[in-house]
């Protein structure tokens, strides 16, 4: 026996799902006091962890996550408390970004053999 009616979900494009992501990010950081930026912190530190055997790869999509947030070449390379708070919304507003688009990826990619 099927459910009939209208649809409970409706699909999002990237632009509406980037800026709900985007909008619950302020909202946790304006009523819960939490900006999350010990988890970015600590994304960052796996990312450039040299012992990663996908750390070149790795490298890579961390200067495509600095090119979308638009950070300068020359601050890629900061710890990330030495980045400004400017600098620290932009990363998270690309982090947002790269996950509405992710999310949006076919469910079963398969490697040709």
């Amino acid at each position: 026996m099927a459910i009939e009616g209208t649809a409970a979900t409706v699909p999002l494009s990237i632009g509406a799902r980037t800026a709900g992501l985007n909008h619950i990010a302020a909202l946790r950081a304006r009523h819960w006091d939490h900006s999350g930026w010990a988890q970015v912190t600590r994304f960052l530190d796996d990312m450039r962890d040299r012992r990663d055997p996908a750390f070149h790869d790795n490298q890579r999509a961390l200067a495509a996550l600095f090119y979308l947030a638009k950070i300068p070449t020359g601050r890629h390379a900061l710890p990330p408390e030495a980045l400004t708070l400017q600098e620290q919304q932009a990363l998270i507003r690309a982090m947002n970004h790269l996950r509405a688009v992710v999310s949006l990826f076919p469910d079963r990619l398969t490697l040709a053999q």
